[in-house]
């Protein structure tokens, strides 16, 4: 784990204050020296005197000059520098910097809320007074050291010419020269609970099988994916499947932080995590803001049932069984299934289904067949209520899957994750069909004021692009000529290709800027672009054509071919959304021919 990637910059710079003086008596400094030139953070004119000075006493005066003025002219690029002097190749060199790391990596350096001012009037008026002559005694102490180091090699030559006779007669015997130690700040009796270190305030290490990553502690508080692996981000149950612990189905202990699980740090208040489950943490329908009542479990009955049903929901992961009917096929979601006539439990690409909905369509006339008609698997739904996997609610159940009010049964027809990012919060609902959206994920982003009344019909992107495509291409269009259309003509097939390629990257590969997260990306890639990027760049109206915000998109995969040449499974990601933005690009635009090749839009 690289402590940069969650310190703050004020953090960053006390620890920069605090260490000059260390960083400026390393041993031979000019691969350090040569390092802060190639990234500008030291003048040319100082860098030229300071190379060749060989007084030793000179030398580290000089540096600590330099690390001086990086502090003063470039404090908003302090991130920068330790990423600039934390390289391989000036950790094997400089054992300093390797200290200053391991540092920050156990957090054994203490960070104070205030420093001591720095005192700087005395300071200032003493270089009025002898800033004229500063020069000069530089220079008389430069030649006195190299004056007293010749004196004293003539010494030591003449002394080992004529060796007394002590030196004669005994051996001289080595000296042992004292490496320095890099240990824990932690003697071996004490426990190293690195979850209340300062510097892990924020983030963690964790670990699943052979996966390592990065626990943000808000993110897990607000139950959304908060483990990082090299840009990839996951919920705790997606990174135990990334670290092959899938059967476990217990993300809270098979997942641990310096061999201690989370389960444990949950319990001893060290760490704060909701349940996750699929349940709408807002109002079901149009909501906008958080509700400010905190949501029940989906039964209604006494508090020990409550308290049971939680403890089941933690220990058992969601399952989703893909089901058929005939020709219908849906995804049946056990967490909203009650019995055949109630809990909305099938999703159809056009709506949320009751089990009897689904056999016999709209009709809410209870059929006895629906368990031998709907099939799982090549099975009969009966097999999986026979096993106890679906459980079939009381006819007495007052729960709100069992409600046959009006607003139970309405809440209920949408999605109660974001179809965009699968994570939950404040949702608006399309009324055509059963997505739905945060303001922010949709595209285009949708205006909170617009929305307050319930009596406001909306529809997303891709029901508002379905309606409207029959007439948008009353003819089909060649390729060429679609990249040639104005994007100002255009924009909903854009959002809408845009908002197909979100909801593919189901692990976030492409939406942030890789050159923030993944370690030596620009010196690969030289012109970076991600889907975040893309879609500023629509909004803004940058795009003249469709070719250019193609060949934006294109870029995206070629850059992931390029910089993953030895990483299958990442350029396998990209090719895959490659292939369906080509097959969603010809359907949207009605491509008449062939996509060529791709260096047509680029």
């Amino acid at each position: 784990m690289d402590p940069l990637d969650f310190l703050t910059d004020k953090q960053l710079l006390q620890f920069f204050r605090c260490s000059r003086t260390e960083m400026s008596c390393m041993e031979q400094p000019h691969t350090f020296l040569n390092q802060l030139r190639d990234h500008h953070f030291i003048p040319e004119k100082m860098y030229k005197k300071l190379i060749q000075c060989r007084s030793k006493e000179v030398r580290e005066k000089g540096v600590y000059q330099v690390l001086d003025w990086v502090e003063a002219e470039r404090p908003d690029s302090i991130k920068v520098f330790w990423n600039c002097v934390f390289r391989d190749h000036l950790l094997l060199q400089y054992p300093t910097l390797r200290l200053l790391r391991k540092r920050l990596l156990e957090g054994s350096f203490t960070f104070y809320e205030k420093l001591p001012e720095k005192v700087e009037k005395e300071e200032e008026e003493d270089k009025k007074k002898k800033g004229s002559v500063e020069g000069e005694e530089e220079d008389e102490e430069e030649k006195e050291t190299q004056r007293k180091k010749r004196n004293q090699k003539k010494r030591s030559e003449s002394a080992e010419e004529q060796p007394s006779t002590s030196t004669q007669s005994n051996p001289s015997q080595k000296r042992k020269v004292q490496r320095p130690k890099y240990s824990s700040p932690f003697s071996k009796k004490e426990k190293a609970d690195i979850w209340t270190w300062p510097i892990y305030k924020t983030h963690l290490p964790v670990t699943c099988g052979d996966k390592e990553g990065t626990l943000n502690r808000d993110k897990l508080a607000k139950g959304e994916r908060c483990i990082v692996v090299q840009g990839r981000w996951f919920i705790p149950s997606g990174f135990e499947e990334f670290g092959g612990k899938k059967s476990s189905k217990n993300w809270k202990y098979s997942i641990r932080c310096r061999n201690t699980t989370l389960g444990k740090l949950i319990q001893e208040g060290h760490l704060t995590s909701p349940d996750f489950k699929r349940r709408k943490s807002a109002q079901a329908k149009k909501a906008l803001f958080p509700s400010n009542q905190s949501m029940g479990s989906i039964t209604e009955s006494k508090e020990d049932d409550d308290d049971d049903e939680e403890e089941e929901a933690e220990q058992e992961k969601e399952e989703v069984f893909k089901v058929t009917c005939g020709a219908i096929n849906g995804m049946l979601h056990k967490d909203r299934f009650a019995s055949g006539s109630s809990g909305k439990s099938i999703r159809t690409e056009l709506c949320w289904m009751t089990p009897v909905e689904f056999v016999t369509g709209r009709s809410a006339l209870e059929d006895p067949s629906w368990k031998k008609d709907i099939q799982w698997d090549g099975k009969p739904l009966n097999v999986l209520i026979e096993s106890k996997i679906l459980v079939i609610h009381s006819l007495l159940c007052k729960c709100k899957l069992c409600s046959s009010t009006a607003k139970d049964r309405h809440d209920q027809d949408n999605d109660d994750d974001c179809f965009i990012c699968r994570s939950q919060g404040s949702l608006i609902c399309c009324d055509k069909c059963p997505r739905s959206f945060h303001q922010r994920c949709h595209l285009p982003n949708v205006d909170g004021g617009a929305m307050m009344g319930d009596d406001c019909q909306w529809m997303c992107t891709f029901c508002v692009l379905r309606a409207s495509q029959s007439c948008h291409y009353p003819k089909q269009m060649t390729y060429q000529e679609a990249l040639t259309c104005r994007i100002s003509d255009h924009l909903l097939e854009c959002q809408y290709l845009l908002l197909c390629l979100y909801q593919a990257d189901k692990d976030h590969i492409f939406v942030a800027d890789p050159c923030i997260h993944v370690r030596n990306y620009t010196s690969v890639i030289k012109t970076p672009i991600w889907l975040d990027r893309v879609v500023e760049k629509l909004q803004q109206n940058l795009y003249q054509t469709v070719q250019h915000f193609v060949s934006d998109v294109w870029l995206i995969f070629t850059n992931c071919a390029t910089f993953n040449r030895d990483n299958a499974e990442f350029r396998g990601m990209g090719k895959r959304l490659k292939d369906l933005f080509e097959r969603e690009f010809k359907s949207t635009f009605s491509i008449q021919l062939q996509h060529p090749t791709a260096s047509n839009c680029q």
